[in-house]
C-alpha cells in the first residue's frame, strides 16, 4: 500500500504562510486519509525560508517564495 501525501498552502501572505499535511492510502479505489491533520506555520523570516526549504517539495517552495518576494520581511 502506497502512502501519498497531500500538502496545501493555506493563508499565504506577504508575512507567512500555513501548511496543511494529509496522507491517504487507497483502498478498493477509493482515497482514505490516515492519521490527522498536520499543520504548520512560518514566518517569511531567514529561519522561516530556511525551514520552508528544509520541508516543502520544490513546487511548493517556489509558490510560497513567488508570494513572499527575494528577501525576508519579518524579524523574529
Amino acid at each position: 500500500m502506497e502512502i501519498k501525501e497531500k500538502i496545501t498552502l493555506d493563508m499565504l501572505t506577504e508575512d507567512s504562510v500555513s501548511i496543511l499535511r494529509q496522507q491517504y492510502i487507497n483502498v478498493n479505489g477509493e482515497e482514505m486519509q490516515i492519521g490527522g491533520n498536520i499543520r504548520n506555520a512560518y514566518m517569511n523570516s531567514e529561519r522561516g525560508r530556511e525551514q520552508i526549504k528544509t520541508f516543502l517539495p520544490e513546487a511548493q517552495y517556489n509558490a510560497v517564495i513567488a508570494v513572499w518576494g527575494e528577501s525576508a520581511k519579518v524579524d523574529i
